[in-house]
């Protein structure tokens, strides 16, 4: 049974809403996150730059503290490279 015009016009114009407030969301989140990230890396920018921002879009936050160190972030903090070798993967 085909659904009527203004029923599929409705649903469009929901997804079309729910779009725009999903990137609206994503990208207050990487203002946040780069705002945050230029301070923690000062002028290293470049790798601290990208493995910073992952970091932050993942745990949403950014300790304030010197590296390894603040315990506002445990999420940041605690975040290890994949593999045998375990590292910190967050500057």
């Amino acid at each position: 049974m085909a659904k009527p015009p203004l029923q599929t016009a409705a649903i469009l114009l929901l997804l079309l809403v729910a779009a725009a407030l999903w990137l609206q969301t994503a990208d207050a989140a990487s203002g946040f996150c780069s705002g945050k990230c230029s301070v923690r890396c000062g002028r290293a920018r470049g790798a601290c730059m990208r493995s910073c921002g992952l970091c932050c879009e993942e745990c949403n936050c950014v300790p304030t503290g010197p590296a390894r160190g603040g315990n506002e972030c445990p999420c940041y903090r605690d975040m290890l490279t994949a593999g045998p070798r375990k590292r910190p993967k967050c500057p």
